[in-house]
């Protein structure tokens, strides 16, 4: 699953949390009554941060330079002080 796909899950989930946490004595009613509304609306807050990082994080593979197979560099000057100054396209 994509970052941004999985990050928007988990913010949504953590959303989730946090409206329930408002509910709590009604639908959260399971939990035990050392839980109260404040650790509740943390964790749903937590959750909601941690899929915000993950929506917006990079993948590693956004930083891979893709260069075609037909280009070929043209260099200028010699050794280690050579730079490339274009690319020009390879005849097969």
């Amino acid at each position: 699953m994509d970052n941004k796909v999985l990050g928007y899950v988990v913010s949504g989930i953590g959303i989730i949390v946090l409206a329930l946490s408002f509910l709590r004595k009604t639908i959260l009613s399971f939990l035990p009554a050392s839980i109260d509304k404040n650790d509740v609306l943390i964790t749903g807050i937590l959750i909601v941060v941690v899929g915000v990082v993950l929506a917006y994080s990079k993948s590693s593979s956004s930083y891979k330079v893709k260069q075609s197979h037909e280009e070929v560099p043209i260099y200028e000057g010699e050794g280690k002080n050579r730079k490339i100054v274009a690319y020009r396209k390879e005849n097969n």
